[in-house]
């Protein structure tokens, strides 16, 4: 299990995996409504490597980015029930639509995106290359996602 970390300590944190001979994996996202999906794409990047580390979109990029109304669990909660996982070994909270900025200062040994990523451009790719990093994509469950979760409680009746 990790906890909440600042990017300070997270940065020491590699340092320390990076020294007694551990792959660090870094992945990135919302996290809203936390499911078996997000579970099931954890435990397959953490069998990457020997530590993983979760960026989490704070509230205000996470509205930017999926719109208003979103997110429904507030950054530090999403933060700290992903942090609670024993496949995460750590979460940072962070404000930028992109991941760049902390893979910049964390240079991970594998970053790892969802396989919705095979059709569409990874902003982080290059960057991630550019540091002798490996970028792995990783299918999802199929039917779990927070979009489709969030529809079927919608479609729920009133009472």
């Amino acid at each position: 299990m990790g906890e909440l970390l600042s990017l300070d300590a997270a940065m020491r944190a590699r340092v320390h995996w990076r020294a007694v001979g551990e792959r660090v994996v870094f992945t990135n996202g919302h996290f809203d409504l936390l499911h078996v999906g997000h579970l099931d794409y954890l435990e397959q990047a953490r069998a990457l490597g020997g530590a993983l580390l979760v960026g989490v979109n704070d509230d205000a990029s996470t509205r930017r980015l999926k719109g208003s109304g979103r997110p429904l669990v507030p950054g530090v909660e999403r933060a700290r029930l992903l942090a609670a996982l024993v496949v995460v070994s750590g979460a940072i909270l962070f404000d930028e639509d992109t991941a760049e900025m902390l893979i910049r200062a964390l240079q991970p040994d594998i970053y790892v995106k969802g396989g919705d990523y095979h059709d569409k451009p990874l902003p982080e790719r290059a960057l991630v290359e550019s540091l002798g990093g490996q970028v792995v994509l990783i299918d999802t469950l199929p039917d779990h996602s927070t979009t489709r979760l969030i529809a079927r409680v919608r479609a729920l009746p009133a009472g």
